[in-house]
């Protein structure tokens, strides 16, 4: 089995308005591991922005995997209630 080489983590606050990934922290990853800790979020990898009331849904204790440099760089959340929710992010080059 191949092992990913995990090059850098990030703990992300998500609150009201939709965030993106630190690229100054994920840099050339091409991939990401992101385990949703405290509330629930809405989300999207195209590039679209994620509201309230659209994008997929992650609740704590899920966890997402983002396969490609794309879907790294255009990830987006928002938080799906009135508490703001902790991601836990590993970025891997392999």
């Amino acid at each position: 089995m191949n092992d990913p080489a995990f090059t850098a983590r990030e703990p992300l606050t998500v609150g009201g308005t939709a965030v993106a990934l630190t690229a100054a922290t994920y840099g050339n990853s091409r991939h990401a591991v992101i385990t949703v800790e405290t509330a629930p979020i809405r989300f999207t990898v195209d590039g679209s922005t994620p509201t309230a009331a659209q994008g997929h849904i992650a609740n704590p204790g899920d966890i997402l995997t983002l396969a490609n440099q794309d879907q790294v760089r255009k990830f987006q959340a928002i938080r799906l209630t009135g508490t703001s929710a902790t991601l836990m992010v590993s970025y891997g080059v392999k």
